[in-house]
């Protein structure tokens, strides 16, 4: 699906202006609307207002950290699907992890190269076109879901499911190329009361996999964390 750049807003959220207006050049020759801010509380007031379709997001800013700004946009089911991408100079394990799990897209570290940044971009935003909550058909790669009927195919054949392997599909396809955790995929299929175990999900996700054959590639196992939906 060709994706219209033109009509996609970018909100670069950094107090370097050198790294601002590196990612910005980048962002608008690749055809993106881009606006700014220089501090947490700009930056929410901005997400608010004007709902860009994803943000680009440092941890080290002034007023409210990146973090705090991160997890009130995903926490907040007016904003809690614009896309987010880390840009950061912190590199440890944990705060990769942290932000991820917060549901960020992507976790980009200092240096970095402003062409691959704007290519993850253009990846989140590309996987992102392909689905509409309001939509009853939607495609991801290889695999299609008629949620009418019920319906999965693989390359148009069907495959058979299920109740709670594809309910794990569906919660993956509402939001492709995000990163969900067990306990995101647990409460999303059992609900956040039900005794079971987080490790069950690996279970069902495996036979999933094996289930949608070629398709399974395009589910992608995140190490330490959990699953994202991959449409290339």
């Amino acid at each position: 699906m060709k994706v219209d750049y033109q009509s996609k807003q970018v909100l670069i959220v950094d107090d370097e202006p050198d790294v601002v207006r590196l990612v910005a050049q980048n962002l608008a020759a690749a055809g993106f609307q881009v606006i700014k801010a220089s501090d947490g509380d700009e930056a929410l007031d901005m997400v608010r207002r004007l709902h860009p379709s994803l943000v680009i997001l440092d941890l080290n800013i002034p007023s409210v950290s990146g973090t705090d700004v991160l997890r009130a946009i995903k926490s907040d089911s007016r904003t809690s699907q614009v896309s987010v991408v880390m840009l950061t100079a912190r590199k440890d394990e944990v705060d990769r992890i942290v932000c991820l799990e917060l549901g960020a897209d992507d976790y980009v570290t200092k240096p970095f190269s402003p062409r691959e940044l704007t290519l993850r971009v253009k990846s989140i935003l590309s996987r992102r076109s392909t689905f509409s909550p309001a939509q009853n058909y939607s495609v991801c790669g290889s695999i299609s879901i008629n949620r009418e009927a019920h319906e999965v195919r693989v390359s148009g054949r069907i495959v058979e499911l299920t109740a709670v392997e594809y309910k794990l599909l569906v919660a993956l396809f509402r939001q492709p190329g995000r990163v969900f955790s067990r306990d995101d995929l647990l409460n999303a299929v059992w609900g956040q009361d039900a005794d079971i175990e987080v490790r069950t999900v690996d279970t069902h996700m495996r036979r999933l996999r094996e289930k949608l054959g070629v398709g399974a590639a395009h589910i992608i196992t995140v190490r330490g964390f959990g699953y994202r939906l991959d449409g290339e």
